[in-house]
């Protein structure tokens, strides 16, 4: 069953962004958001904090 997760994550000049997907667990928001933000992909370590918002 897929839950809501909020992925935050801050770009180079340190705003705090963030995206949302559709996962299984935090670590499959994770990835979704590699896939899907280019950023993210290039800076991975650039994400603070994966919530689930259930």
């Amino acid at each position: 069953m897929l839950k809501p997760y909020t992925v935050h994550y801050r770009d180079s000049q340190n705003i705090r962004l963030e995206n949302c997907f559709y996962a299984s667990d935090a670590y499959e928001a994770r990835t979704l958001a590699m896939e899907l933000n280019k950023y993210i992909n290039n800076h991975p370590n650039c994400i603070d904090l994966i919530r689930c918002e259930n």
